[in-house]
């Protein structure tokens, strides 16, 4: 079991990852609020993209962009945050994307998607819990 978690917690001590988590954190954090401020707005467009269980799956995500964003932007836990926001945007391409395209959906998500895949190889990099943990400090 130890070594599944160094595994999850090794990382360097590059800026580039530390840079793209947090840019990357604070867009997902951005747009969870969304799913609370305008939760009504937000199960139409989950209707209209064939999701089911709309309503309660606005709150999912909502909870997995916020979670998940703070994640990043501390850098704990960043590879297990990086994984599941990896999926979400994937979803969100084969649904959003689909139906109503856009730069959101088919600029920005893609651009995230990439991003988690990164950190997924890379890493929290400096300045993270993950590191601070991984080397003991």
């Amino acid at each position: 079991m130890g070594d599944i978690r160094q595994d999850l917690l090794r990382t360097g001590d590059g800026i580039a990852p530390m840079i793209v988590r947090i840019v990357a954190g604070i867009v997902f954090v951005s747009f969870s609020l969304g799913k609370f401020t305008h939760h009504a707005a937000e199960v139409g467009a989950f209707e209209r993209y064939g999701i089911p269980f709309a309503d309660a799956t606005v709150y999912l995500v909502g909870v997995l962009e916020l979670a998940g964003g703070l994640m990043l932007i501390l850098g704990l836990g960043t590879r297990v945050a990086a994984l599941a926001l990896a999926l979400n945007m994937a979803g969100a391409i084969a649904s959003a994307g689909r139906i109503d395209g856009g730069i959101v959906h088919l600029g920005l998500a893609p651009a995230l998607l990439a991003a988690m895949l990164y950190l997924l190889w890379a890493g929290a990099g400096a300045r993270s819990i993950d590191r601070a943990v991984a080397v003991g400090v």
